[in-house]
């Protein structure tokens, strides 16, 4: 029951990796630091771009091989992944056609949380630190404000969404959906997920990020090792500069259409939701405080 129980909780830690996966705020690598697990995935992944790793797979040393990438935890924490993603993707694909300010009001609070338990590791702030905040701050205003409205749909473009954001999303402190949506694809990809699900684009989606993963596996590795606290402190800027693009008014002609849309009637005027903004946001910020105090308390677990 020991070794069904470790799979259990690491494929529900998956779960949450992947929920954080689909939502343009708490990063997946986030849910990996709060539950205890971020290190292990660090490692195999680390593996996974070793040569000796490699190696023992192709001399046919199958158990070498699964032991060094820690397979049965990969496979558990990939199951669960995917289940949450396949299971929210049309969820988060709803919410932001029928009620955007709602759904934006929810991922605003979830990044908030995130920012300040992050800040709240780090055992106080030099004067070093605020400079690095401030690059990130800069950072995220700037590509929020140079980023065009309209992407393209071409699959290299695609590819290219796909790798840049699964190495924000393994990393601490910043969503690959976040990037996604910095990159003006987030919504785009969501609805390839949802059913009836685009292969095509999500086939090639998929490729960049196993080609943006395994290349920058042993730099992350180097990065965090030797620059830990520098990097979670530019992202963590880098995400309070880019909220411009998670703040639910930011585009009052989406809100409008998406009213339009649930009362069937022409709006002159775009109700706001004020009381279920705040009271999603406030639901944001609890869920991320939960997640905290279950990673605490099981983090040695796994």
């Amino acid at each position: 029951m020991g070794k069904l129980k470790e799979f259990g909780l690491a494929a529900l830690k998956g779960f949450g990796m992947g929920a954080g996966s689909v939502t343009p705020s708490v990063s997946a690598g986030t849910i990996a630091l709060l539950t205890g697990i971020y290190g292990r995935i660090i490692d195999s992944l680390d593996a996974l771009s070793n040569k000796k790793t490699w190696k023992a797979l192709l001399s046919g040393n199958i158990k070498e091989f699964w032991n060094l990438i820690n397979g049965t935890f990969l496979v558990a924490l990939a199951l669960g992944f995917v289940v949450s993603v396949l299971a929210l993707a049309g969820v988060v694909g709803w919410g932001l056609t029928h009620y955007p300010i709602i759904t934006w009001s929810f991922f605003f609070g979830l990044i908030i949380a995130s920012t300040v338990l992050l800040l709240r590791g780090l055992d106080g702030l030099g004067w070093t630190d605020l400079i690095w905040a401030a690059i990130g701050i800069a950072l995220g205003i700037g590509i929020c404000c140079l980023t065009p409205s309209e992407s393209p749909d071409s699959l290299l473009y695609i590819f290219i969404c796909g790798a840049v954001s699964v190495t924000t999303m393994i990393l601490p402190g910043i969503a690959g959906a976040f990037v996604l949506q910095v990159m003006g694809k987030y919504e785009y990809i969501i609805n390839a997920i949802a059913p009836p699900v685009n292969w095509p684009v999500l086939g090639v989606f998929a490729f960049g990020c196993v080609v943006g993963l395994l290349a920058f596996a042993k730099f992350l590795k180097w990065l965090m090792g030797k620059w830990e606290r520098q990097t979670i402190v530019l992202l963590v800027g880098f995400v309070i500069g880019s909220l411009l693009r998670l703040w639910p008014y930011h585009d009052m002609e989406a809100n409008r259409i998406a009213q339009e849309l649930r009362t069937g009637l022409p709006a002159a005027t775009v109700d706001l939701q004020i009381p279920g903004a705040v009271i999603s946001c406030i639901t944001g910020v609890a869920l991320v405080a939960v997640i905290a105090f279950i990673g605490n308390r099981n983090s040695k677990e796994v």
